[in-house]
């Protein structure tokens, strides 16, 4: 009888002792829960805000009455600062320790569209079923020369893209994004109202070389480079036509005949 009563006392124990085990478990996990929440909260409140103030800038631009403008003015400077006053957006480390964690299949996005106004360069992003995620799953973390978008869980699979060296400054508080059916708007507000003639800067300098390679004094000279650049970037058939219009001009040349200039 005592060693029954033993046992039971066992038993009790560590029946106990497992409860316990189970309740720090589940007060842990919703403190996790907890605190992804409220991180979500704040990035939504930060992106409401400069929305906000996005908006008071263009009404600034339209408004002409002085009073009008003065209130404008004392309600953007409110903004600055609740905005200011905001935990600062995650910086890249940690985006980019997020993108190492997540689980799935992760997909590099590299077809895009891109436009631009007089205050922004728009960039479009097609996925399609985006519209139906929850608008924590699509986040963007900008920089004053880049910018990282990330989409999480989408049918699966995670979708990443960066830009780095953009061809000149944006604004962090002016930019952001906008999620539409099938498509991510990335919407990077310029320092300086002016045109871009490409994104980054490495499109700006590959512009550049290219352009030096034909533009010569010689117009057989940039002739000839446009051919060279034809034939290593075209097909089998490309390459044939090019090589018969060499052997051809050749021959006219040997023969005295006036010379093609391939």
């Amino acid at each position: 009888m005592a060693a029954g009563a033993a046992r039971r006392h066992f038993r009790g124990t560590r029946g106990a002792c497992a409860g316990r085990e189970a309740g720090r478990f589940q007060r842990g996990r919703g403190s996790r829960c907890r605190r992804g929440a409220a991180a979500r909260d704040m990035a939504a409140a930060r992106e409401e805000l400069q929305k906000d103030l996005q908006e008071i800038n263009e009404l600034l631009t339209k408004a002409t009455r002085k009073r009008l403008r003065d209130v404008l003015m004392t309600e953007k400077h409110k903004l600055e600062l609740e905005i200011k006053n905001q935990p600062p957006p995650k910086p890249k480390d940690v985006v980019e320790e997020e993108k190492s964690s997540l689980g799935g299949y992760t997909v590099k996005i590299n077809n895009y569209a891109w436009d631009q106004s007089d205050k922004f360069i728009k960039i479009y992003i097609s996925l399609s079923g985006v519209q139906k995620l929850p608008a924590e799953n699509v986040q963007v973390n900008f920089t004053e020369r880049s910018f990282d978008l990330l989409v999480k869980n989408l049918n699966g699979k995670n979708y990443t893209m960066t830009f780095n060296n953009l061809l000149k400054p944006i604004s962090v508080e002016g930019s952001s994004r906008k999620i539409k059916t099938d498509t991510v708007l990335v919407m990077c507000r310029k320092k300086q109202e002016e045109k871009w003639e490409c994104l980054t800067q490495v499109e700006k300098e590959s512009k550049e070389k290219e352009k030096a390679a034909y533009d010569t004094s010689d117009p057989s000279e940039g002739l000839m480079n446009l051919l060279k650049k034809m034939y290593a970037e075209g097909d089998d058939e490309m390459k044939r036509t090019i090589n018969k219009a060499w052997v051809e001009s050749r021959e006219k040349q040997s023969k005295g005949d006036i010379p093609m200039d391939i």
